[in-house]
Protein backbone atom coordinates (compact mmCIF):
# COMPACT_ATOMS: atom_id res chain seq x y z
CA UNK A 1 0.00 0.00 0.00
CA UNK A 2 0.59 3.49 -0.66
CA UNK A 3 4.49 2.16 -2.91
CA UNK A 4 4.58 4.13 -6.07
CA UNK A 5 7.53 3.45 -8.48
CA UNK A 6 9.27 6.67 -8.64
CA UNK A 7 12.31 7.98 -10.98
CA UNK A 8 13.75 10.65 -12.87
CA UNK A 9 15.85 10.18 -15.90
CA UNK A 10 17.05 12.68 -18.73
CA UNK A 11 18.37 11.31 -21.29
CA UNK A 12 19.81 12.03 -24.86
CA UNK A 13 19.63 8.84 -26.51
CA UNK A 14 17.42 6.21 -26.72
CA UNK A 15 15.52 4.65 -23.54
CA UNK A 16 16.89 1.76 -22.76
CA UNK A 17 20.20 1.58 -24.63
CA UNK A 18 23.58 2.32 -23.62
CA UNK A 19 24.61 5.63 -25.26
CA UNK A 20 27.49 5.78 -27.78
CA UNK A 21 29.24 8.85 -28.74
CA UNK A 22 29.87 9.24 -32.85
CA UNK A 23 32.73 10.49 -33.91
CA UNK A 24 33.78 14.15 -33.22
CA UNK A 25 31.12 13.90 -30.20
CA UNK A 26 31.43 14.70 -26.78
CA UNK A 27 31.40 11.42 -25.04
CA UNK A 28 28.45 10.56 -22.99
CA UNK A 29 28.33 11.69 -19.40
CA UNK A 30 26.21 9.58 -16.79
CA UNK A 31 25.36 10.81 -13.90
CA UNK A 32 23.29 8.54 -10.99
CA UNK A 33 21.95 9.81 -7.96
CA UNK A 34 18.69 10.59 -6.42
CA UNK A 35 16.29 13.47 -7.07
CA UNK A 36 12.21 14.17 -6.32
CA UNK A 37 13.18 11.23 -3.59
CA UNK A 38 13.71 8.49 -6.18
CA UNK A 39 16.42 6.77 -8.06
CA UNK A 40 17.74 9.30 -10.74
CA UNK A 41 19.88 9.10 -14.07
CA UNK A 42 21.28 12.32 -16.60
CA UNK A 43 23.05 11.18 -19.96
CA UNK A 44 24.33 14.08 -21.37
CA UNK A 45 26.73 14.14 -24.43
CA UNK A 46 28.13 17.98 -24.50
CA UNK A 47 31.61 19.04 -23.46
CA UNK A 48 30.26 20.80 -20.69
CA UNK A 49 28.17 18.01 -19.50
CA UNK A 50 29.62 17.89 -16.09
CA UNK A 51 28.68 21.20 -15.03
CA UNK A 52 25.18 21.16 -17.00
CA UNK A 53 24.28 18.40 -14.76
CA UNK A 54 24.82 19.66 -11.40
CA UNK A 55 23.59 22.54 -12.55
CA UNK A 56 20.23 20.38 -12.94
CA UNK A 57 20.64 18.61 -10.04
CA UNK A 58 20.83 21.79 -7.59
CA UNK A 59 17.73 23.39 -9.89
CA UNK A 60 15.69 20.52 -8.87
CA UNK A 61 16.76 20.58 -5.22
CA UNK A 62 15.80 23.84 -5.14
CA UNK A 63 12.67 23.34 -6.32
CA UNK A 64 11.81 19.85 -3.40
CA UNK A 65 12.58 23.23 -1.32
CA UNK A 66 9.30 24.73 -2.86
CA UNK A 67 7.20 21.90 -3.54
CA UNK A 68 8.21 18.81 -1.32
CA UNK A 69 5.41 17.37 1.21
CA UNK A 70 8.66 15.35 2.24
CA UNK A 71 10.69 18.29 3.58
CA UNK A 72 9.50 20.03 6.75
CA UNK A 73 11.32 23.10 5.69
CA UNK A 74 9.76 23.29 2.00
CA UNK A 75 7.47 26.16 0.87
CA UNK A 76 4.56 24.13 0.54
CA UNK A 77 4.86 22.68 4.15
CA UNK A 78 5.40 25.72 5.58
CA UNK A 79 2.12 26.78 3.94
CA UNK A 80 -0.04 23.73 5.52
CA UNK A 81 1.50 24.02 8.86
CA UNK A 82 0.45 27.94 9.50
CA UNK A 83 -2.41 28.16 6.66
CA UNK A 84 -0.29 31.04 5.47
CA UNK A 85 2.97 31.77 3.19
CA UNK A 86 4.05 35.30 2.73
CA UNK A 87 6.00 36.58 -0.34
CA UNK A 88 5.72 33.10 -2.04
CA UNK A 89 8.10 32.14 -4.74
CA UNK A 90 7.34 32.80 -8.06
CA UNK A 91 7.63 29.08 -9.05
CA UNK A 92 4.42 28.31 -6.66
CA UNK A 93 2.48 31.10 -7.79
CA UNK A 94 3.17 29.82 -11.04
CA UNK A 95 2.18 26.37 -10.56
CA UNK A 96 -1.00 26.82 -8.31
CA UNK A 97 -1.95 29.21 -11.31
CA UNK A 98 -2.06 26.40 -13.53
CA UNK A 99 -3.79 24.60 -10.49
CA UNK A 100 -7.18 26.95 -10.72
CA UNK A 101 -7.09 27.19 -14.15
CA UNK A 102 -7.58 23.04 -14.62
CA UNK A 103 -9.40 23.12 -11.51
CA UNK A 104 -12.30 25.55 -13.30
CA UNK A 105 -12.05 23.36 -16.74
CA UNK A 106 -12.55 20.17 -14.55
CA UNK A 107 -15.25 21.43 -12.89
CA UNK A 108 -13.54 21.13 -9.54
CA UNK A 109 -12.06 17.81 -10.31
CA UNK A 110 -8.46 18.74 -10.20
CA UNK A 111 -8.63 20.05 -6.49
CA UNK A 112 -5.18 20.02 -4.47
CA UNK A 113 -6.83 20.94 -1.75
CA UNK A 114 -7.31 17.56 -1.20
CA UNK A 115 -4.67 16.54 1.28
CA UNK A 116 -6.61 16.70 4.22
CA UNK A 117 -8.39 13.85 3.00
CA UNK A 118 -5.32 12.24 1.41
CA UNK A 119 -3.93 12.03 4.92
CA UNK A 120 -6.88 10.71 6.52
CA UNK A 121 -6.93 8.11 4.31
CA UNK A 122 -3.16 7.14 4.58
CA UNK A 123 -3.34 7.17 8.24
CA UNK A 124 -6.43 5.03 8.92
CA UNK A 125 -4.40 2.28 5.68
CA UNK A 126 -1.30 1.89 8.07
CA UNK A 127 -3.90 0.40 10.99
CA UNK A 128 -6.32 -1.64 8.04
CA UNK A 129 -8.94 0.14 8.26
CA UNK A 130 -10.50 3.32 6.13
CA UNK A 131 -12.12 6.93 7.27
CA UNK A 132 -15.59 6.89 8.28
CA UNK A 133 -18.32 9.04 6.51
CA UNK A 134 -18.17 11.66 9.48
CA UNK A 135 -14.42 11.77 9.85
CA UNK A 136 -14.83 12.38 5.84
CA UNK A 137 -17.50 14.90 6.04
CA UNK A 138 -15.82 16.78 8.86
CA UNK A 139 -12.85 17.44 6.90
CA UNK A 140 -14.78 18.30 3.46
CA UNK A 141 -16.66 21.04 5.59
CA UNK A 142 -13.35 22.85 6.24
CA UNK A 143 -13.15 24.38 2.71
CA UNK A 144 -11.88 23.30 -1.09
CA UNK A 145 -10.13 25.33 -3.98
CA UNK A 146 -12.59 27.91 -3.70
CA UNK A 147 -11.47 28.95 -0.52
CA UNK A 148 -7.44 29.16 -1.09
CA UNK A 149 -6.66 33.12 -1.26
CA UNK A 150 -3.30 33.77 -3.89
CA UNK A 151 -1.69 36.28 -4.80
CA UNK A 152 2.17 37.46 -4.88
CA UNK A 153 1.95 38.93 -0.94
CA UNK A 154 0.56 35.61 0.49
CA UNK A 155 -1.36 32.85 -0.15
CA UNK A 156 -3.35 31.54 2.70
CA UNK A 157 -6.13 28.60 3.18
CA UNK A 158 -8.65 27.59 5.30
CA UNK A 159 -8.37 26.88 9.00
CA UNK A 160 -7.06 23.44 9.09
CA UNK A 161 -6.73 23.10 5.20
CA UNK A 162 -3.68 21.99 3.48
CA UNK A 163 -2.24 21.41 -0.68
CA UNK A 164 -0.62 18.71 -2.34
CA UNK A 165 0.84 19.10 -5.78
CA UNK A 166 1.75 15.49 -6.36
CA UNK A 167 -0.79 16.17 -9.24
CA UNK A 168 0.76 18.83 -10.89
CA UNK A 169 4.33 19.31 -9.43
CA UNK A 170 6.47 16.34 -11.42
CA UNK A 171 5.18 17.84 -14.66
CA UNK A 172 6.10 21.21 -13.51
CA UNK A 173 9.40 20.30 -12.29
CA UNK A 174 10.34 18.37 -15.51
CA UNK A 175 9.18 21.90 -17.43
CA UNK A 176 11.57 24.06 -15.20
CA UNK A 177 14.61 21.41 -16.09
CA UNK A 178 13.03 21.36 -20.03
CA UNK A 179 13.69 25.45 -19.80
CA UNK A 180 17.14 24.84 -17.84
CA UNK A 181 18.73 22.81 -20.70
CA UNK A 182 17.05 25.11 -23.57
CA UNK A 183 19.02 27.67 -21.88
CA UNK A 184 21.84 25.41 -22.44
CA UNK A 185 21.12 25.35 -25.82
CA UNK A 186 20.91 21.74 -25.96
CA UNK A 187 17.76 19.99 -27.39
CA UNK A 188 16.66 16.25 -28.60
CA UNK A 189 16.39 15.69 -24.75
CA UNK A 190 13.67 13.52 -23.20
CA UNK A 191 12.68 14.56 -19.70
CA UNK A 192 10.71 11.81 -17.26
CA UNK A 193 9.83 12.84 -13.73
CA UNK A 194 7.24 10.34 -13.98
CA UNK A 195 5.79 12.96 -16.52
CA UNK A 196 7.70 13.06 -19.94
CA UNK A 197 8.55 16.32 -21.41
CA UNK A 198 10.56 15.98 -24.62
CA UNK A 199 12.88 18.77 -25.46
CA UNK A 200 12.90 18.67 -29.32
CA UNK A 201 13.27 14.82 -30.91
CA UNK A 202 15.39 11.90 -30.69
CA UNK A 203 18.97 12.75 -31.50
CA UNK A 204 18.62 10.08 -34.40
CA UNK A 205 15.83 11.85 -36.06
CA UNK A 206 11.85 11.22 -35.51
CA UNK A 207 10.06 11.51 -32.20
CA UNK A 208 11.02 9.67 -29.02
CA UNK A 209 8.43 6.74 -28.39
CA UNK A 210 6.68 6.64 -25.31
CA UNK A 211 5.63 3.54 -24.57
CA UNK A 212 2.18 3.32 -22.50
CA UNK A 213 1.66 0.87 -19.32
CA UNK A 214 -1.65 -0.95 -20.61
CA UNK A 215 0.22 -1.08 -24.87
CA UNK A 216 0.31 1.74 -27.60
CA UNK A 217 3.08 4.56 -27.18
CA UNK A 218 2.97 8.09 -28.35
CA UNK A 219 5.60 10.09 -30.43
CA UNK A 220 7.08 13.05 -28.63
CA UNK A 221 8.83 16.46 -30.15
CA UNK A 222 9.33 19.32 -27.88
CA UNK A 223 5.73 18.15 -26.29
CA UNK A 224 4.56 16.70 -23.03
CA UNK A 225 3.12 13.64 -21.71
CA UNK A 226 1.59 12.06 -18.32
CA UNK A 227 -0.10 8.81 -17.61
CA UNK A 228 -1.92 8.51 -13.98
CA UNK A 229 -3.75 5.31 -13.07
CA UNK A 230 -6.15 5.37 -10.03
CA UNK A 231 -5.01 2.32 -8.65
CA UNK A 232 -1.55 2.82 -9.20
CA UNK A 233 -1.19 3.67 -5.39
CA UNK A 234 -3.37 1.96 -3.10
CA UNK A 235 -4.97 2.65 0.29
CA UNK A 236 -5.86 -0.95 0.33
CA UNK A 237 -4.62 -4.17 0.89
CA UNK A 238 -7.15 -5.79 -1.48
CA UNK A 239 -6.16 -3.09 -4.09
CA UNK A 240 -9.44 -1.69 -4.52
CA UNK A 241 -8.95 1.76 -3.02
CA UNK A 242 -7.21 4.26 -4.95
CA UNK A 243 -4.93 7.53 -4.01
CA UNK A 244 -7.07 9.66 -6.47
CA UNK A 245 -9.94 11.51 -4.78
CA UNK A 246 -12.87 13.05 -5.50
CA UNK A 247 -13.23 16.18 -3.77
CA UNK A 248 -16.78 16.40 -3.80
CA UNK A 249 -17.07 13.11 -1.65
CA UNK A 250 -13.82 12.32 0.11
CA UNK A 251 -13.85 8.90 -1.53
CA UNK A 252 -11.25 7.20 -4.02
CA UNK A 253 -11.94 7.94 -7.55
CA UNK A 254 -14.54 5.05 -9.02
CA UNK A 255 -12.90 2.45 -11.13
CA UNK A 256 -13.46 3.56 -14.47
CA UNK A 257 -10.04 3.84 -15.46
CA UNK A 258 -7.03 1.69 -15.37
CA UNK A 259 -5.16 4.63 -16.99
CA UNK A 260 -5.51 7.89 -18.92
CA UNK A 261 -2.69 9.58 -20.19
CA UNK A 262 -2.43 13.26 -22.13
CA UNK A 263 -0.58 14.91 -23.69
CA UNK A 264 0.38 18.65 -23.80
CA UNK A 265 2.57 21.66 -24.36
CA UNK A 266 3.95 21.05 -20.72
CA UNK A 267 4.02 18.26 -18.40
CA UNK A 268 2.62 20.32 -16.09
CA UNK A 269 -0.40 20.51 -17.58
CA UNK A 270 -0.66 16.78 -18.71
CA UNK A 271 0.16 15.92 -14.93
CA UNK A 272 -2.87 18.35 -14.22
CA UNK A 273 -5.12 16.84 -16.23
CA UNK A 274 -4.42 12.90 -16.15
CA UNK A 275 -4.98 13.66 -12.63
CA UNK A 276 -8.49 14.79 -13.03
CA UNK A 277 -8.87 12.47 -15.77
CA UNK A 278 -9.26 9.50 -13.67
CA UNK A 279 -12.43 10.85 -11.73
CA UNK A 280 -13.80 11.41 -15.05
CA UNK A 281 -17.26 9.81 -16.10
CA UNK A 282 -16.48 9.38 -19.69
CA UNK A 283 -14.02 10.00 -22.29
CA UNK A 284 -16.26 12.06 -24.25
CA UNK A 285 -15.77 14.18 -20.88
CA UNK A 286 -12.17 13.90 -20.56
CA UNK A 287 -11.74 15.42 -24.27
CA UNK A 288 -14.06 18.40 -23.11
CA UNK A 289 -11.57 19.69 -20.42
CA UNK A 290 -8.58 18.82 -21.86
CA UNK A 291 -9.91 20.65 -25.24
CA UNK A 292 -9.78 23.66 -22.70
CA UNK A 293 -6.36 23.81 -23.35
CA UNK A 294 -4.75 24.54 -26.48
CA UNK A 295 -2.64 21.74 -28.05
CA UNK A 296 -3.79 19.27 -25.03
CA UNK A 297 -5.67 15.82 -26.07
CA UNK A 298 -6.02 12.36 -23.94
CA UNK A 299 -3.71 10.19 -25.73
CA UNK A 300 -5.53 6.96 -24.30
CA UNK A 301 -8.20 6.40 -21.31
CA UNK A 302 -8.38 2.50 -20.80
CA UNK A 303 -11.44 0.71 -19.10
CA UNK A 304 -11.50 -1.43 -16.75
Amino acid sequence: MLNRRRFLSISAAALGVAPIARAGEAPVYLWSGIALGARATIRLSHPDAAAITERIAAEIDRLEDVFSLYRTDSSLMRLNVAGRLDLPSPELLECLTLAGAVHQATGGLFDPTVQPLWSIWAKRAAAGARPSTAELATLRARGGWPDLRLSASAISLPSGGALTLNGIAQGYIADRVAALLAAEGLTDILIDTGEHHALGGHPDGGDWLVRLAEGGQVGLRSRALATSAPLGTVFDAAGAKGHILHPATGEPAETRWRSVSISAPSAALADALSTAACLAGSRAEIDAFAGAFAGARCEAAVPV
